[in-house]
């Protein structure tokens, strides 16, 4: 995948290395002090790395509350593109099995899990491709993905949890209420349904193809300049 090179040589901006970011833990632990109780979703489509390490803080100079009792406090859920259920082995997962199991284990608030299988299915990016816009890096980026082999779109598996974290699940997904547990050091993750488990997975209910074109709908959208 050659995006991650060529994005950032077409698109400069003020961030010119990982390290001038700033770190990770300040930021949701600054942002999370400032909002209303119960208030935020927060959207993970990668490891989860960052918010092992946001559960496991202590109090600083934005909070005096742990971070647990600080997600408990803030959060009103969680949507992830992690696992594949019911079950089976997924990237985001095993690249980082260790905050994997802190975050299934102890994330205090509801997590909606986007498996592997709900994106594989939901393909997006033709008519994108197609577009009559010029320097737009979301279009840049599918076109390289498409030179590299997904002539027919590419799958959705991060747009679908995004999607339901702004849009709510309904009326695009089904859900299913129970427990994520990974299970073992290698990220094999496993689902037990529960009425009274904390977290819910998605279930296909509108059929892909209706999905991916409500998906791509948005990614078309051209922004203007106010």
């Amino acid at each position: 995948t050659k995006w991650t090179d060529e994005l950032p040589a077409n698109y400069p901006h003020h961030t010119a290395k990982t390290s001038d970011a700033p770190d990770a833990l300040k930021v949701y632990r600054k942002i999370l002090s400032e909002q209303p109780d119960t208030s935020v979703v927060i959207c993970t489509i990668g490891f989860f790395s960052n918010l092992r390490d946001l559960l496991q803080s202590g109090a600083d100079e934005y909070s005096d509350l742990s971070g647990k009792e600080l997600v408990a406090k803030k959060v009103k859920r969680l949507v992830s593109m992690a696992g594949l259920f019911p079950e089976g082995k997924e990237f985001n997962v095993y690249c980082d099995v260790p905050a994997s199991k802190v975050v299934a284990e102890e994330w205090p608030t509801e997590i909606v899990f986007s498996g592997f299988e709900i994106g594989n299915v939901i393909l997006t990016g033709k008519k994108l491709v197609q577009m009559n816009v010029e320097n737009s890096p979301v279009k840049d980026a599918y076109a390289l993905c498409f030179a590299e082999g997904d002539p027919e779109g590419r799958m959705s598996w991060d747009h679908t949890a995004v999607l339901v974290a702004i849009k709510g699940y309904e009326p695009y997904f089904d859900v299913e209420r129970g427990t994520f547990h990974v299970v073992d050091d290698e990220g094999t993750n496993n689902w037990v349904a529960n009425l009274n488990g904390r977290d819910l997975r998605l279930i296909e209910k509108m059929p892909p193809t209706e999905v991916a074109s409500l998906i791509e709908n948005y990614m078309m959208h051209q922004p203007s300049i106010k």
